[in-house]
């Protein structure tokens, strides 16, 4: 799958190929290294147009008379106004070249930005000095331009090699998908172009391997990374009827898996997708520094249009003096590190958060994230794993009741669970579940069941053993004529399980949906960030309560039914708070659209959440705590390189025009502008690139 980028402005990442809409340069392919595509070829081609001007440039440094004057060296070159005519006109011509084709883009595009100023300034100083060559007597700027577009040239190739670092991780992303895999095909494997499978196939892929394409285990185990896509460290483990991701990474097994997404539909490429869309997205201080460049562009004319006026007219100190500070003013104000301030850092921000599997569809949701007041959590799912697990047996001291299979008259816990698993274990409902997999848990035998009875919504009956277990719901043993004991249920959120052994209530098996381990350390984190927590739930108050109880949230919503969501979120916005809704993505679809910031959780391969501003690859209510992180660090960054941005223009182009000469003698030629106009924007990308060492915590 390839991508289009702006060879001059990484900002600009495009599907299809075509011209870039800002500077109108040709659309490159994004992250290949090959000659003349991508910003690696940008690089090459401003660092090979420095070392081939560099030369030429210490020449005209040489050849002319100023210069030579400040050295002491009295020497006469024959024909030496001619001589730095041509090497100025070369280093001009070739050097500036880039400069030239960028800034005819701008102009197409009525788009001015810092090629149209660096254009326009390199070619008053070189026009000013062929007037002064061929039409009147005076002094050249042959050097003072051949330094600048040195200097400029020098710049760019730094800074596209820092962009490159910031942009290279999306094409690395392309690079997960191995390009090729194995078919399975009438019993014979088959080397073919990932590209050219199809829904259905079947592919093997050996320990060590990429898994080709998003897929269905159908045969073998094996354990699988998957950092790369969805963040989790630890390596998953897989069996048949598991879903696997493209471009993670088999590691100790056989797979064998069936085909179920190609192409688009895949979940590198819907990360891709959401990535590129989360670049051309815009947070709202982009708008203001897109408008402050602008601007600046402009004001950066007449600035250097004032210079040359004030010291030519009003405080006059000739021509040269005059142009050569009008060039500085104009340089040293092109726009560019304000220009690079925010895409650089939304760029890395996406690329950070798609590493961590945090995936962020639109930048200002996750601009206005760190802004966060509330915190509103879906239970089912989110907070909980959505299945029940026990959480305590309670035995009933019944006479006279033992299990036949031994002498021992004493029925322990575990007898009751085995018994009670016995019953449960062809049943598909949730609480069965939990009961079966406890007893698997604990290494229990689980016997055979005969005559098994089902009563829906009630429980289910069936000899194990010679005995005669039931297991359900205090209505089923009504029914049965089971003798209730008063036993103690333990907490007010716990499901009890009632389990009967010919007849007489043998215990009860206390169940609960299971919190998430992480859920509880995800509230506190929240706390220390001074953001509440609320939960949403359809469950009764007494189980809500219990839950809320226990994760310390500062609001429990209880028996909220779906359509209802979104009015506790609107109620908790009437406050006064900057919400934020985690959920399923599906549920929970108006209330994520209705909130601050919509968080879809646990998206999994299905990352294309149409409802949610940022989407989390696992069911870790922590990458909750992490995305809002991200956007405090990525608001931080953004802010320290717009203060550096427009603070270095405030400096610069008051100086480069002069105001600081008539008292103090300072002034900065245009070489010396060019140096800290280049060394600005190199900063801000380098600031930027700090955040790929951010720890999301």
């Amino acid at each position: 799958m390839k991508m289009y980028t702006c060879p001059m402005d990484p900002d600009v990442i495009k599907d299809e190929p075509g011209n870039c809409p800002k500077c109108g340069m040709k659309l490159v392919v994004m992250g290949d290294h090959g000659a003349h595509e991508g910003h690696a070829s940008m690089e090459y081609d401003f660092r090979k147009r420095f070392f081939i001007t560099l030369p030429f440039v210490i020449l005209s440094i040489f050849l002319s008379p100023m210069i030579r004057m400040w050295l002491g060296i009295d020497v006469a070159i024959p024909f030496g106004e001619m001589l730095l005519f041509v090497v100025g006109a070369f280093i001009f011509f070739y050097g500036g070249w880039p400069f030239f084709i960028a800034a005819k883009g701008e102009i197409s595009t009525r788009n001015y930005g810092m090629m149209t100023l660096v254009a326009f300034a390199i070619t008053v100083g070189f026009t000013f000095s062929v007037a002064a060559t061929f039409l009147f007597p005076g002094e050249s700027l042959y050097w003072e331009i051949a330094t600048l577009i040195s200097v400029f040239l020098l710049g760019h190739w730094l800074e596209m090699r820092a962009v490159r670092g910031a942009t290279g991780a999306l094409a690395e992303l392309a690079k997960l998908i191995p390009p090729s895999a194995h078919l399975l095909k009438d019993g014979k494997v088959t080397d073919v172009q990932t590209s050219e499978l199809k829904i259905k196939d079947v592919v093997l892929v050996k320990p060590g391997e990429k898994i080709p394409v998003d897929g269905i285990v159908i045969d073998g185990e094996s354990s699988v990374n998957e950092s790369m896509v969805t963040g989790e460290s630890r390596p998953i483990g897989k069996k048949k009827g598991d879903k696997v991701i493209g471009g993670t990474i088999n590691q100790d097994g056989s797979l064998t898996i069936e085909v179920a997404k190609t192409g688009a539909d895949t979940a590198v490429s819907q990360i891709m997708k959401l990535v590129r869309e989360a670049q051309a997205s815009k947070p709202n201080v982009q708008h203001l520094a897109d408008k402050a460049a602008n601007v600046l562009t402009f004001a950066a004319i007449i600035a250097g249009g004032g210079a040359f006026l004030f010291w030519f007219f009003i405080e006059p100190r000739g021509a040269v003096f005059a142009a050569t500070l009008a060039v500085s003013a104009i340089v040293v104000a092109c726009p560019h590190a304000l220009g690079l301030a925010i895409p650089t850092v939304t760029t890395i921000t996406s690329m950070l958060g798609a590493k961590n599997g945090i995936l962020i569809k639109d930048m200002k949701g996750l601009e206005i994230a760190r802004k966060i007041s509330y915190v509103v959590f879906d239970k089912t799912g989110t907070l909980t794993k959505g299945e029940f697990g026990v959480v305590d047996v309670i035995l009933n001291e019944v006479k006279n009741l033992k299990i036949k299979s031994r002498d021992s008259s004493l029925i322990t816990q575990n007898d009751i669970l085995k018994l009670a698993a016995a019953v449960e274990v062809q049943s598909q409902h949730s609480i069965a579940q939990g009961i079966v997999n406890e007893a698997k848990k604990k290494n229990l035998e689980i016997p055979q069941v005969k005559e098994f009875k089902s009563f829906p919504g009630k429980g289910a009956q069936g000899k194990v053993d010679g005995m005669t277990v039931a297991v359900g719901n205090k209505v089923l043993m009504e029914e049965l004529k089971v003798k209730m004991e008063d036993l103690k249920t333990g907490k007010k959120g716990n499901t009890p399980i009632f389990a009967a052994i010919d007849g007489k209530l043998a215990g009860i098996i206390l169940l609960a949906d299971i919190i998430r381990e992480e859920s509880k350390e995800a509230v506190k984190r929240l706390h220390d960030m001074g953001i509440k927590t609320a939960m949403l739930t359809g469950d009764v108050k007494d189980v809500a309560d219990e839950v809320g109880k226990e994760l310390d949230m500062d609001t429990v919503f209880a028996q909220v039914l779906p359509e209802d969501k979104v009015n506790k979120i609107k109620q908790l916005q009437a406050q006064g708070n900057i919400v934020a809704m985690v959920g399923d993505g599906v549920n929970d679809a108006p209330s994520l659209t209705q909130s601050h910031v919509g968080i879809a959780i646990g998206a999994g391969t299905d990352v294309a959440v149409e409802s949610a501003d940022i989407v989390l690859m696992k069911n870790d209510p922590m990458d909750v705590v992490k995305a809002i992180s991200l956007s405090r660090k990525t608001n931080s960054k953004m802010i320290q390189n717009l203060i550096w941005a427009t603070g270095y223009n405030v400096f610069a182009i008051p100086t480069a025009a002069g105001v600081l000469y008539l008292n103090l003698g300072i002034l900065l030629r245009p070489e010396w502008a060019a140096l800290l106009m280049s060394a600005s924007s190199i900063i801000v990308v380098f600031n930027a690139l700090l955040l790929r060492r951010a720890k999301l915590d």
